[in-house]
């Protein structure tokens, strides 16, 4: 005679494993949007380089597309401000402007490379803002990221070169702000910071911007910066950081600085100097295992402590 716990437990055993396998998928596909957004945002590089025009035009008019087309799509962003939001609006503003000028003025991988000193000046700020601890290893870390920036400086540059790098230096400071703010806002609205950010970019570029030029020649490119590169991205990531731990985020957004650089060497034949390889290399690795250190540490935070053993009597 079967007993009827038994099969009740084999029972949970089996919705356990479902649950599990479908816990799986749901990773995968969310890992899946991540690799997506990496590589729309790779692009950048390419796209900004192959449209001839000053940068901060180019910034205004792929803010304007993702402001008609964020509106279009997700209207509910425009009932979610904060001062919170605003000042992530600003920081993203800074931010987006300062990388088209970055990468007009220097090659594309000492763009994007310099971008992502961001977890560096998180690990900087973090204390001040967020309230969260600095390690020793974490000043180490800064230190090795900033000898790697400075390998940067040894290529050469020409005047127009240095602005460039100092331009990257500074974006990726007001993105390592543009992340905090957004992570104060997370159980509100994230994307608010990206709507206001846009509107806010619009509004700096606005007399840049007209009168447009070269239009029979850039706009197929603008269009595929704003709605491409830009807005698709942001709503692909948006969807899927709810449902993936930031180590897989982290490891994930690191395709971003690899591709870009090789689409733009492809495209226009642009190639990035040996010792900005090498400080690239640096930066990028001591960002990203400072990504994978601070995800463990929050992970480890959210464990519950096991329970202590009650004697026997």
């Amino acid at each position: 005679m079967t007993d009827p716990k038994s099969c009740g437990h084999l029972e949970r055993i089996a919705n356990g494993e479902r649950q599990t396998r479908n816990a799986e998928r749901q990773t995968g596909r969310y890992v899946f949007l991540l690799l997506l957004t990496a590589f729309f945002w790779s692009l950048g590089g390419v796209l900004i380089k192959s449209i001839d025009w000053n940068p901060v035009a180019i910034a205004g008019s792929r803010s304007l597309i993702a402001v008609f087309l964020f509106a279009i799509l997700r209207p509910s962003v425009l009932r979610k401000f904060s001062w919170t939001a605003v000042l992530g609006g600003m920081a993203y503003t800074i931010t987006v402007v300062l990388f088209v000028v970055a990468t007009k003025l220097t090659t594309a991988a000492n763009a994007i490379f310099l971008q992502y000193t961001a977890p560096i000046y998180i690990a900087l700020l973090s204390p001040w803002l967020l309230r969260e601890r600095v390690s020793r290893l974490d000043w180490i870390l800064i230190g090795v990221a900033f000898g790697g920036i400075a390998l940067f400086f040894f290529d050469g540059l020409s005047l127009a070169g240095v602005w460039g790098v100092l331009a990257a230096l500074a974006s990726g400071v007001s993105y390592a702000w543009l992340t905090m703010l957004m992570r104060r806002e997370k159980s509100a609205s994230p994307e608010a910071a990206v709507f206001i950010g846009n509107l806010m970019t619009v509004l700096v570029a606005a007399t840049a911007i007209w009168p447009p030029v070269n239009l029979g020649h850039n706009w197929p490119w603008l269009l595929a910066l704003g709605v491409v590169q830009l807005t698709i991205p942001y709503l692909l990531y948006a969807r899927a950081i709810r449902h993936v731990r930031a180590l897989d985020a982290s490891i994930v957004s690191m395709i971003e600085p690899i591709l870009n650089p090789i689409w733009v060497m492809f495209a226009v034949g642009e190639r990035p100097a040996q010792w900005s390889i090498i400080g690239g290399c640096i930066v990028l690795g001591t960002s990203l295992l400072r990504s994978i250190l601070a995800s463990r540490e929050s992970e480890s935070a959210l464990i519950p402590p096991a329970p202590e053993a009650v004697p026997e009597e």
